[in-house]
């Protein structure tokens, strides 16, 4: 359903010309979302007003047309999505894909909206375990309205919002929120992966120790597992932040282009470590295995050794006993010289193969 040619503005039924955004009189049609929201609104980069209910939004756009909103929606379903999607005309494949979980990072462009999707990680305490966050977003020329299917600490994106309101005011106040979105996501995939960079170092330190109660194989698994989602996932993302770029996709501005640029570096720079972390696991896995294989041949090789040294007076005293007469048959000085000669037979091997290293 890509067009060429910029976004028009909202194109519905109810909408006032005047202003090009949805009209007061849809409000008292619109039903309320039962799923949890969150909305703000701005004026040339000034908060107005938050936690207003999302069926005012047509209310709030049309008395203001110099005003931008954002409503996050959170686990919403078709219903839910109803308040936006006939205001706004989304798309129906983009709502569907906004409530099916488990899209792969894309960006798609309609008539009156783009579609964007991503992932946003966390690392548990430990470092170890990887969380990942669907978050879809509608983004038209007035409103920014983001969907997130999993959980998502949305008040650090405010609190980055807040601390760059002077950005929002610098030129189109939906892009400057888009690439707040996308700053704090990208940050999140490079935070993520070098935490795992940093377990990767600490599980080298323990590689080559005779004694530990580590499980390297196991712990260097789970880190490959983790690695190969995290790459999955900030892979597409140069993808995403290129298309976000793009001229016809109505965020790209004079104001932001560095900004955008700064962005897309980040998931290069992503990609690269992603890259040479899972490169290291192998390489570590790698090394242990060949660690335990020569483990192997060593405690093989000293077998072999005490194999021969036992192998000696076994020799000996299937020698003595014979029945047939031999130095010594029938007194104890047979005794005494086939013990004699296991000893010395034994020892002189024990020192050949000490010499030799094979024990």
């Amino acid at each position: 359903m890509a067009a060429d040619g910029p976004l028009p503005e909202p194109t519905v039924a109810a909408g006032d010309p005047q202003t090009g955004g949805p009209a007061a009189a849809s409000v008292t049609s619109a039903v309320p979302p039962r799923c949890p929201t969150r909305t703000r609104l701005y004026r040339t980069g000034e908060l107005l007003i938050e936690g207003f209910p999302a069926e005012e939004l047509s209310e709030r756009l049309a008395a203001d047309t110099e005003a931008v909103v954002w409503l996050d929606l959170y686990d919403p379903d078709q219903g839910d999505l109803g308040i936006v999607t006939e205001e706004f005309g989304l798309h129906p494949l983009a709502v569907e894909d906004a409530i099916q979980p488990h899209q792969r990072p894309k960006v798609d462009r309609y008539r009156t909206h783009l579609f964007a999707n991503m992932y946003a990680v966390a690392l548990d305490e430990r470092g170890r375990a990887l969380t990942t966050g669907e978050i879809s977003m509608f983004i038209t020329p007035r409103a920014l309205i983001t969907v997130r299917k999993d959980d998502f600490d949305i008040d650090a994106l405010i609190a980055r919002w807040d601390l760059n309101t002077e950005l929002i005011n610098a030129g189109n106040q939906v892009s400057a929120l888009v690439y707040g979105l996308l700053d704090a996501v990208v940050d999140g995939h490079y935070h993520a992966v070098e935490e795992l960079d940093d377990a990767i170092d600490e599980l080298q330190t323990h590689l080559f120790q005779s004694h530990t109660n580590i499980d390297i194989r196991r712990d260097a698994y789970e880190l490959g597992a983790d690695l190969a989602t995290l790459r999955r996932i900030v892979a597409p993302m140069q993808d995403v932040v290129s298309r976000l770029m793009r001229p016809d996709s109505q965020l790209r501005d004079s104001t932001f282009d560095a900004y955008y640029q700064d962005v897309y570096d980040h998931t290069l720079r992503t990609v690269e470590t992603v890259d040479a972390a899972i490169d290291r696991v192998d390489r570590m896995a790698n090394a242990q295995l060949n660690e335990q294989s020569a483990q192997l041949n060593e405690i093989t090789r000293k077998l072999a050794a005490w194999a021969a040294i036992i192998a000696v007076p076994t020799a000996v005293t299937g020698f003595y006993g014979q029945n047939v007469p031999y130095p010594g048959f029938g007194h104890h000085t047979g005794f005494l010289a086939s013990c004699i000669v296991m000893v010395a037979l034994a020892g002189a091997l024990f020192v050949y193969l000490r010499r030799r290293h094979w024990l």
